[in-house]
């Protein structure tokens, strides 16, 4: 027999239904999803690869500037893009932290937001765009497609200054220190090994470096290593301002590649954290196993990087979607 129910009176189970919806709805409670923009912005993630693409062909570096902001953007309470925000009357952006010295390429970002807003205004996020960028830019690099990474992220309207430290590692913590910052957000050692091995590429500011050189050279660093070390960076106290870097990987210094873990093994870690990932026994069995294995470090990285992406994200009627990246939308 079929029941019909009243317009004006639903049963107590969809009462139930209405009311928990409601409840999820308006406190922002909304999972990510796959190709979350199919519908309202169909050409969202194809217009991000465009840009990236032609922002690395013009601009190579961008492509390391794109993995970094997402470890900066997710690793601090939210995948929410407070990462970007400039500093304002009454913001103080995350960029002023001294754990993002060296981070560039910020304004290529906007880039590919106006790219976006022309074909579907205040539609994708910039957290999104953060997010989809580094998906692209380690393809570019030489690393693996990350086909489940997920969308519909949305911004902060706040920065996240005054915690930075607290989640952001430094480069001479302990290994110890810098596993557990990355076990807060649902990182386990396996992943943390595979993620630092974004050191593959780039280069470091000799400011990062010089510790381990002077007055006395680190006696586990590799001689051959430290003497290129010292002529890259031949002062004691390098000027912050000044083009003074050296690589991690002079091998393959643009590929996101197992180099990283092999140079570890030879004593040629650039950072202190680097090198303690070798001479700890919770991290070493997986060192050793990415350095003989290039697939398997891909596979971890990018287990990892999806992990990192989906840490606490703002989604729902939370936060908002920035037309400007620099900027939250009301002043």
């Amino acid at each position: 027999m079929q029941m019909a129910l009243s317009e004006n009176c639903p049963s107590p189970g969809l009462t139930f239904l209405l009311l928990l919806l409601a409840l999820l709805f308006h406190a922002g409670v909304s999972d990510l999803g796959l190709n979350f923009y199919s519908e309202s912005c169909p050409r969202a993630e194809e217009i991000v690869k465009e840009q990236v693409t032609k922002l690395y062909q013009k601009h190579g570096n961008t492509a390391v500037s794109w993995v970094r902001n997402l470890f900066h953007d997710c690793m601090v309470k939210s995948c929410d893009a407070s990462v970007l925000l400039d500093t304002t009357s009454r913001i103080v952006s995350e960029k002023k932290s001294q754990r993002s010295f060296g981070m560039r390429n910020f304004k290529y970002i906007n880039t590919i937001k106006e790219a976006l807003e022309r074909e579907c205004p205040m539609t994708v996020s910039c957290a999104d765009i953060v997010a989809l960028s580094a998906r692209e830019a380690i393809v570019m690099l030489g690393g693996p497609y990350i086909a489940g990474m997920k969308t519909g992220r949305r911004d902060s309207r706040e920065s996240h200054i005054s915690v930075v430290d607290d989640f952001i590692p430094n480069h001479n913590d302990t290994i110890s220190l810098v596993l557990s910052r990355f076990q807060s957000v649902g990182i386990d050692v396996e992943g943390t090994v595979a993620l630092l091995g974004a050191h593959s590429v780039g280069r470091v500011h000799c400011l990062n470096i010089v510790g381990r050189l002077y007055p006395n050279v680190d006696p586990t660093l590799d001689p051959e290593y430290s003497e290129y070390l010292k002529r890259r960076c031949p002062s004691p106290q390098p000027d912050p301002q000044a083009v003074q870097y050296a690589r991690n990987d002079r091998e393959t210094p643009m590929v996101l590649d197992n180099m990283y873990y092999k140079n570890l093994r030879t004593q040629r870690g650039l950072l202190l954290v680097d090198q303690q990932l070798v001479s700890d026994p919770n991290t070493s069995p997986f060192v050793e196993k990415m350095a003989s294995d290039n697939a398997y470090f891909h596979h971890q990285f990018s287990r990892a990087l999806l992990l990192l992406s989906e840490n606490n994200p703002l989604t729902g009627d939370q936060g908002e979607i920035r037309k400007d990246c620099r900027f939250v939308n009301t002043q």
